[in-house]
């Protein structure tokens, strides 16, 4: 061995967990599964069931159409509103179109959508804190458009016209960076001394625990790569969460494909993590290719074990392992169910990662 072979630092490659699908994800992807094999195709989903490229394109080859408005669809069509959640008027539209509905709305989003409810019957104005354009803030601005303002960042609080005597609630997206929201409710505490946080965190356990767990392999890491795509915007935050924690370069690819071997240069430590929208087989595709590159086999850094598990919607529930409802595993399954955190629907227990958990009848 050359002396500067020796001198050279040991490449090393670690994967944090918990990383990958969270429980609303894996259900929502599931319904879509299962509602195809009990109904047939073609099953429409209104927008993206998640926000990941590959779920998407997987789906439809199973025979999912995905589509943007209800107007796009037949009448009496059978369509599942997404992970995001729809506003009432979508609800309504799809009455009056005389669609057959599934909702796969995350249960920790439809939290927030009876918290909005709650506050305005109560006639309290409610900051919502998102990214305007984003379905699962048009959502659950949709429960209260006239009682709902919107604030992005920290320096919108200074802006708002609200009387800052009376009292005023705050909620989140679920998907959002938990650094920057809190520094945004520090202002809101700041201007509004009446303002009323929510029973308890919007911001779900999955994204918190991801964040948490790309915080502790940013430190020691050259180089971070974020699974997950573009318009995912947990797996966004991913990426600005790295490297506001020490990460000295963080890149967010779609799949393998995507690294570039320039990103390389110099680099020895590389951490890999992934959206919670990302299906395992894509983070393997990703250390399969830094294998090719000269890379070790990884190891993993764990934060928190994670056990929550959703029921499916009401419609498929019935639909046991060896009924109608039986699936063949899909490349999309995770190799396991994660999250913690209580929530409506929620049973905390894992679930077989060939057949998801699914309680009632």
């Amino acid at each position: 061995m050359s002396d500067a072979s020796a001198s050279q630092p040991a490449k090393r490659v670690v994967v944090a967990a918990p990383r990958g699908y969270c429980a609303g994800v894996d259900r929502a992807v599931v319904t879509v599964q299962r509602a195809l094999a009990v109904y047939g195709a073609p099953v429409y989903v209104r927008k993206q069931i998640v926000h990941n490229r590959h779920v998407v394109e997987t789906l439809e080859q199973e025979g999912a159409v995905f589509v943007d408005e209800l107007s796009e669809m037949p009448s009496g069509s059978l369509v599942i509103f997404s992970a995001h959640g729809v506003s009432p008027a979508v609800r309504a539209e799809a009455v009056e179109r005389g669609l057959r509905t599934i909702d796969a709305t995350c249960p920790l989003v439809t939290k927030v959508h009876h918290e909005a409810r709650r506050f305005a019957k109560q006639g309290v104005p409610i900051v919502l804190i998102g990214h305007a354009g984003h379905e699962e803030v048009e959502g659950t601005t949709g429960e209260a458009p006239d009682d709902i303002t919107l604030v992005q960042t920290p320096d919108d609080v200074d802006e708002l016209d609200i009387d800052p005597g009376a009292p005023l609630a705050w909620l989140t997206q679920t998907t959002l960076s938990v650094d920057e929201t809190r520094e945004t409710v520090e202002r809101l505490h700041e201007r509004f001394p009446r303002l009323i946080d929510p029973p308890s965190d919007d911001i779900c356990y999955a994204t918190q625990n991801r964040q948490g767990a790309v915080k502790q392999i940013a430190g020691h890491s050259d180089l971070v790569i974020v699974v997950g795509s573009r318009n995912s915007s947990n797996s966004v935050r991913l990426v600005e969460v790295a490297l506001e924690n020490g990460a000295r370069r963080a890149e967010r690819v779609d799949n393998a494909g995507e690294i570039d071997p320039a990103w390389l240069e110099d680099v020895t430590t590389i951490g890999i993590t992934s959206g919670a929208s990302v299906p395992e087989r894509l983070v393997d595709g990703v250390l399969e290719r830094l294998a090719e590159l000269g890379y070790p086999r990884a190891d993993e850094e764990r934060l928190v074990e994670e056990s929550l598990s959703f029921a499916l919607p009401p419609e498929l529930r019935a639909c046991r392992a060896g009924g109608p409802g039986r699936r063949t595993r899909s490349p999309l399954a995770p190799r396991a169910v994660g999250p913690v955190a209580d929530a409506p629907g929620a049973e905390d227990r894992p679930a077989a990662p060939s057949e998801p958990a699914v309680t009632g009848a």
